[in-house]
């Protein structure tokens, strides 16, 4: 019997979460004999935020946050980030934006403020928004090179026929090109309020001298605006087999791309179930379809399976590269690898193997204070920090017979989306 999340939550969660009167969330693991201090903020300013004239606004976004404030320049922030020896970044999903820094803990007090400063005050000036518009959108052409993202991008639009997560987050050139600062701005004062953000401090730094800087750096928010609404609809479940097929000049490989929608946050019981699926089917040498089809056969050239955890609806996808246009006996075989994990409940050896490559997988991804802080942050914005440490318990509580039922409740070999890839004839 699968160990509820209720059942898995206790008081050892080894970091400590606060709510700071504006609305902010702070989460902080003192790590004593680490010499860096990790901040990562994460912001519910994803694609899905966007209204629909917007696509690709979280993105680029993303880009203009780094281009200064009145008090920093273009460029000042990254020299005085450098110059104490720290490193950022950022990234942006559908569901969230997060922007991260690196540094020595003696070096926090003089750095975070200037994350802070670029997050809440980001000037988004005309010249400089104009000029990097065009960057983002040689980033989106350059994706049109690329097979395996076309690919992906026509599978998610198939899927998601109503839902965000079925656009791309770097939008759509038409869009882009329409975009305004003012826009831009709108947006970044709808959604960087402390009630929308998470921050996310880990290292060398004790709780109180790391909630005083967060507090200090985080005083001044931008004065709320309002975006136009943005309509999130629910995907409803696949009925019927969607089949996509896209044909690309001087294509090595022929690709198969095969998806099914998942289990949202709220169901994280059923998500960690299929991340054992994944791992069973095309995880590694000694999974059922490598095994059968790269191994033995040596009909394909790779063939993996992967799970993503998304706030709304998950996205479980099988993908095969192969040299000849055996799709469709590709696609059959998967298939009947689907409906034997109908029919029959995986072997107890099958399953303790694969639970213990997940658990120490789980464990060799938060030994730094980097991939703590990424973990603890995305889980609050997905639904709370907690969650985040009670993946190898609930795990290793599945058995064979709650796999069956989640490969028949999630995994139809008769309901799902396909793209096939293939080069012009």
């Amino acid at each position: 019997m699968i160990k509820s999340i209720a059942q898995c939550q206790t008081s050892s969660f080894p970091a400590q979460v606060w709510q700071l009167n504006h609305g902010l969330t702070v989460i902080h693991q003192y790590l004593p004999v680490t010499p860096v201090v990790v901040v990562d903020v994460w912001v519910k300013a994803g694609a899905i935020a966007e209204p629909d004239p917007w696509l690709g606004m979280a993105h680029f976004l993303e880009h203009m946050i780094f281009k200064g404030t009145k008090k920093l320049p273009p460029g000042l922030f990254d020299y005085l980030i450098e110059n104490c020896g720290g490193m950022t970044n950022a990234a942006t999903s559908h569901d969230y934006a997060h922007f991260y820094l690196t540094t020595s803990v003696d070096q926090i007090e003089h750095t975070l403020p200037h994350l802070a400063e670029i997050l809440l005050h980001a000037e988004i000036d005309d010249e400089e928004f104009y000029r990097e518009k065009d960057v983002v959108l040689e980033e989106l052409r350059a994706c049109y090179d690329d097979p395996d993202w076309i690919a992906y991008q026509t599978l998610c639009g198939s899927i998601y026929q109503n839902h965000p997560y079925g656009r791309s987050i770097l939008g759509d050139q038409p869009c882009l090109e329409q975009l305004t600062p003012n826009q831009m701005r709108c947006f970044h004062r709808t959604y960087y309020q402390p009630e929308n953000m998470c921050v996310a401090i880990i290292g060398g730094i004790e709780p109180q001298p790391a909630l005083e800087i967060i507090r200090q750096s985080f005083r001044e928010f931008p004065v709320p605006s309002e975006s136009p609404p943005h309509l999130v609809v629910a995907e409803p479940p696949l009925i019927e087999i969607r089949r996509s097929q896209v044909y690309l000049p001087h294509l090595e490989h022929c690709r198969l791309l095969m998806g099914w929608t998942g289990p949202g946050c709220d169901r994280l019981e059923d998500a960690f179930g299929l991340d054992l699926l994944s791992v069973i089917l095309a995880g590694g040498r000694c999974s059922r379809l490598v095994r059968q089809l790269r191994e033995e056969a040596q009909i394909v050239l790779d063939i993996n399976s992967n799970f993503s955890l998304q706030r709304d609806s998950s996205l479980f996808t099988i993908g095969a590269w192969l040299s000849s246009s055996q799709t469709a006996a590709i696609e059959a075989i998967i298939c009947e690898h689907l409906q034997h994990l109908h029919d029959d409940p995986v072997t107890p050896a099958e399953l303790h193997r694969t639970q213990q490559l997940l658990a120490n997988d789980y464990i060799f991804s938060t030994e730094t204070p980097g991939q703590l802080a990424g973990l603890y942050g995305y889980y609050q914005t997905l639904r709370a920090a907690d969650l985040a440490t009670i993946y190898p318990q609930v795990i290793q509580s599945f058995q064979p017979s709650d796999l069956q039922r989640l490969a028949r409740q999630y995994l139809s070999p008769e309901r799902y989306a396909i793209t096939i890839m293939q080069p012009c004839e």
